[in-house]
Order: C-alpha cells, then sequence, then structure tokens
C-alpha cells in the first residue's frame, strides 16, 4: 500500500489547528501532500502563492511534506499523487455532516483512497480561517491562532 496522505483545503490562512492536524497526520503517515485549492465559493485574503509560502516557511522544508496547489476534483488530485488516504480535520460535530458526505462521494469515485478525520486539539477547536481573518479585519490580537509570519502577512493585508 503506497503511504501517500493528501491533506487539502483551502487554509486561508493556515491556523495552529491546521498545523495540528499535519504533525499528527505525521505520526502515521511517512509522507504529506498538503493540496491547497480554490475554492470558488470563497473569497480568498491570499491567493494561491502566497498560501503555499505560508505553508513552506512554517513547515521549514520539511522533507516528508510537500505542498502543492490543485484544481478540480480533490479525488482526481488523489489519483494523480497516488495517494492512499485523505487527511480531513474536523473542529467539531457540525464539521462531520458535510465531510461524511465528501468521504462517500471519494469512495466511491477513488475507491484506492481511505478517507481518515482528525480532530483538531482541543486547544484550537473553536479556531477557523474565517474567523481569524474576521478578528485580524477588525484589528485584534491573531497571535494564538496563527504562526507569527502569518499573523504578519495578515497585518499587512489588513493595513492597507
Amino acid at each position: 500500500m503506497n503511504s501517500i496522505a493528501i491533506y487539502p483545503g483551502s487554509f486561508d490562512p493556515l491556523t495552529f489547528g491546521h498545523l495540528d492536524i499535519v504533525k499528527r497526520s505525521l505520526k502515521v503517515f511517512p509522507r504529506l501532500v498538503i493540496g491547497i485549492s480554490l475554492n470558488a465559493g470563497k473569497f480568498p485574503l491570499f491567493d494561491l502563492d502566497e498560501r503555499v509560502e505560508m505553508w513552506k516557511d512554517v513547515l521549514s522544508n520539511d522533507p516528508r511534506v510537500d505542498v502543492e496547489t490543485f484544481t478540480g476534483l480533490l479525488v482526481d488530485y488523489a489519483r494523480s499523487k497516488n495517494a492512499s488516504a485523505i487527511i480531513r480535520g474536523l473542529r467539531a460535530v457540525s464539521d462531520f455532516e458535510y465531510e461524511f458526505q465528501m468521504a462517500h462521494m471519494n469512495m466511491k469515485l477513488y475507491p484506492q483512497a481511505e478517507t481518515f478525520f482528525m480532530m483538531t486539539g482541543p486547544e484550537h477547536f473553536y479556531v477557523s480561517s474565517r474567523t481569524v481573518k474576521e478578528v485580524a479585519s477588525m484589528g485584534g490580537n491573531i497571535d494564538a491562532w496563527v504562526p507569527a509570519s502569518v499573523a504578519g502577512r495578515m497585518r499587512a493585508k489588513y493595513a492597507c
């Protein structure tokens, strides 16, 4: 079995909750691909290249992790990477219903990959990228929720 897992998301911006899922995923899978997607239903603060740069800054070129972007169906991307696992982070029970449906759809479309759900650590379960952006846009302190390099980029975006 291939041991490549994909952790997909928009990561706009990445948070300590996302980083928690990455660190814990690497305890299970020797290789992880962070697949940054463009979500047509969202209006991103950071473009795809900026999000890739943020991840690379935070991961310090960990050789077990690749950071890439993709468009289209996640299962097509997973197939192109020959991935055997898809990692999905859950913050609350409310996340589960949507993720459960998507996992079954993905299984139908690409049965070679299993979906693994990971609960975000209790210190991060209430944090979302959306709420971090909202707090930052109003000048609030976001240092407890995002890495320093990400916080700096957010302050620069909202200073305009």
